[in-house]
C-alpha cells in the first residue's frame, strides 16, 4: 500500500493566510503618531473656534427674529428626542412654555465651556426671570512652556478633558409657591449602585443639581442651539421616541392643561 504523501505549506503560505498579520508598531513610529494627533487636534480646535465667532452675528440675528415667535424655543427643546424624554411631566411643560429666549454664552478662555442662559417671561412657579446653567472651567496646571501658537492654540487646550476640566455648577430657583416647587414635588432619584440616577424627576433638576449625568447641557449647546430652527420645524433629530413610551408617572401630576410643544412638527419628505 503506498501512503498518502503529507503536504507542505509552501513558503509564505501563513502570510497568505494573514497578510496583515505581522504588522508591530515600534516605539518611535507610535511617538511619531501621537504628534500627528495633537496636530490634527489643533488644526480641528482653531477651525472650531474661529466658526464660534463666526457664528455670533448670526446667532444674534436669529435671536431678534424668533423672540417674535411664540413658544419657539420650548418647541424646538421638546423636538429633541432625548430632551423630551426629560420633559414629561405635564407641570414641566406649562413651566417650559414661559420659556422665551435661551442663550449660550461661551467661555472666553476655553470655548468648549459655556453657560446656557433660559429667559422666562412671568409666570406661576418662581420668580427668575434668568436661568442659568454653568459649565465652569477649572484650568489645569500648567506645566513647562504652554505659549499659545499662531492660532492662540496652547498644549494645555489640546490635552483638554471634559471629565477633568468640567465642573457643572447649580442654580438657585425662587418658588414662588411650595405647591408648585417642580424639582420637590419630582425629585431627582439617586441610587448608589448606578451610574445615572434611576427617575430624573422635573427637567428643572438640571438647574438645581449641579451634576448633569444625562448631558442635558451639551446635548444643547452643541445640538439643539446650533440646529435651533430645524428643530422647531421638526425637520432635526428624528422621530426617535414613540409617544406610547412615555413614564406612566406623568399622568399622576397636577391637574393642569397639558401644553403643546411639539407643533409644529411637519411629517419628513421622504428621500428619493
Amino acid at each position: 500500500m503506498s501512503s498518502k504523501g503529507v503536504k507542505r505549506a509552501s513558503p509564505g503560505a501563513e502570510a497568505e493566510k494573514n497578510p496583515l498579520g505581522d504588522v508591530e508598531l515600534t516605539d518611535e513610529d507610535a511617538v511619531k503618531l501621537q504628534a500627528i494627533q495633537k496636530d490634527v487636534a489643533r488644526v480641528e480646535l482653531a477651525l472650531e473656534r474661529r466658526a464660534q465667532e463666526k457664528m455670533v452675528p448670526v446667532y444674534e440675528k436669529r435671536r431678534a427674529v424668533v423672540k417674535a415667535i411664540a413658544k419657539f424655543w420650548p418647541v424646538a427643546l421638546m423636538n429633541h428626542g432625548m430632551l423630551a424624554l426629560h420633559v414629561q411631566h405635564n407641570s414641566d411643560q406649562a413651566a417650559l412654555s414661559y420659556l422665551e429666549d435661551l442663550w449660550i454664552v461661551r467661555d472666553p478662555e476655553e470655548s468648549r465651556c459655556f453657560t446656557l442662559e433660559f429667559y422666562f417671561k412671568e409666570n406661576p412657579y418662581f420668580s427668575n426671570t434668568v436661568l442659568k446653567k454653568e459649565y465652569k472651567y477649572l484650568a489645569p496646571p500648567v506645566e513647562g512652556d504652554d505659549k499659545p501658537d499662531a492660532d492662540g492654540i496652547t498644549e494645555t487646550m489640546v490635552e483638554f478633558s471634559w471629565e477633568r476640566d468640567v465642573q457643572p455648577q447649580a442654580t438657585k430657583i425662587d418658588w414662588k409657591d411650595e405647591a408648585k416647587n417642580l424639582t420637590k414635588l419630582h425629585p431627582r432619584v439617586v441610587d448608589e449602585d448606578d451610574d445615572l440616577p434611576s427617575e430624573g424627576g422635573s427637567f428643572f433638576n438640571f438647574f438645581e443639581v449641579a451634576q448633569d449625568p444625562f448631558d442635558i447641557g451639551v446635548t444643547i449647546a452643541n445640538d439643539v442651539f446650533p440646529e435651533a430652527i430645524e428643530y422647531f420645524l421638526g425637520h432635526a433629530g428624528g422621530d426617535d421616541v414613540d409617544s406610547d413610551e412615555e413614564d406612566d408617572d406623568s399622568e399622576d401630576d397636577d391637574n393642569e392643561d397639558e401644553i403643546d410643544l411639539e407643533k409644529p412638527r411637519p411629517k419628513k419628505q421622504k428621500q428619493a
